[in-house]
């Protein structure tokens, strides 16, 4: 039972457990363990969840966690070791900074903000493929970190899911 008639997106969110975090970052890894790398449409789900959580809970995911991650992406994948360590953990800096400011927009300016997050993220993966030698990546290098700020209103929703479920209401209760 709603306590008021105010929309989702006004309403307070129960607290996020620590295991929703960890789980939302460890399937979010496997996806990117799945062999579509060659699909130009494919986002980097691990940089798309982790600047959500950076931006809804930056005291609980930081530099820390995304550079634990990008190393774990980096092993799984077989690339170069700090490669996705130092985008990601830009990335977190990046996004933690601009928490405040991503949350005022509604989903749609927030996705925009996540698109320049993770095509930041992908241009510092790529500057450092091309410090250690690899070819210039053409302009289908953009095509994932876009279709990942298409997603965000759906990762967003998902991922507050649990935080939206509906707790016991105490009928004796004043609010």
């Amino acid at each position: 039972m709603l306590l008021s008639n105010a929309p989702a997106s006004q309403s307070i969110l129960l607290p996020v457990s620590a295991g929703t975090i960890f789980g939302s970052l460890a399937v979010a890894l496997l996806l990117n363990f799945l062999p579509w790398s060659s699909i130009a449409l494919a986002p980097d789900f691990v940089a798309l969840v982790l600047a959500f959580w950076c931006v809804r809970q930056p005291r609980l995911v930081g530099l820390g966690a995304g550079w634990l991650l990008g190393l774990l992406t980096d092993v799984g994948n077989g690339v170069l070791l700090g490669q996705h360590a130092l985008a990601y953990s830009l990335l977190a800096f990046a996004a933690i900074t601009l928490s405040r400011r991503i949350l005022w927009f509604p989903l749609w300016g927030q996705a925009l903000h996540v698109a320049a997050l993770l095509l930041f993220a992908q241009g510092i993966s790529a500057l450092v493929r091309l410090a250690a030698g690899a070819e210039v990546p053409g302009w289908s290098i953009a095509v994932g970190p876009l279709f990942g700020a298409v997603l965000w209103p759906v990762v967003s929703l998902l991922l507050l899911l649990p935080q939206r479920m509906p707790t016991d209401v105490d009928e004796t209760r004043a609010i």
